[in-house]
């Protein structure tokens, strides 16, 4: 069975939604552009933003051969993250809707 990590990504202090939701986008674009076959393996993504310690929080399931591609391509876009445990995987059964949606590739 495919298992993932799961990717939590950080908004900054006091960033508005619509902010962190275009620098998403934008990194979410130039990861499809540069890494193609890598941006096949970001499975999931939450469909809604959770709080964590005030700050805006976005969750994706990756496959974990990827993790630190994205630990550099985020931190190089100045992206906050939690730290990505890939030994603690989930299945695609766990990104079920509404909660989650499927990316499409």
């Amino acid at each position: 069975m495919e298992e993932f990590a799961r990717l939590t990504v950080i908004s900054r202090k006091n960033e508005a939604e619509v902010d962190f939701k275009k620098r998403l986008i934008d990194f979410w674009t130039r990861m499809l552009r540069l890494w193609p076959a890598e941006y096949k393996r970001v499975y999931a993504e939450m469909a809604r933003f959770d709080v964590q310690a005030d700050r805006l929080a976005r969750q994706y399931f990756v496959g974990s051969e990827i993790c630190n591609l994205l630990r550099e391509e985020l931190s190089s876009v100045l992206i906050d993250f939690l730290p990505i445990d890939v030994d603690d995987l989930f299945s695609k059964y766990e990104a079920t809707p509404p909660e989650w949606f499927q990316i499409p590739h």
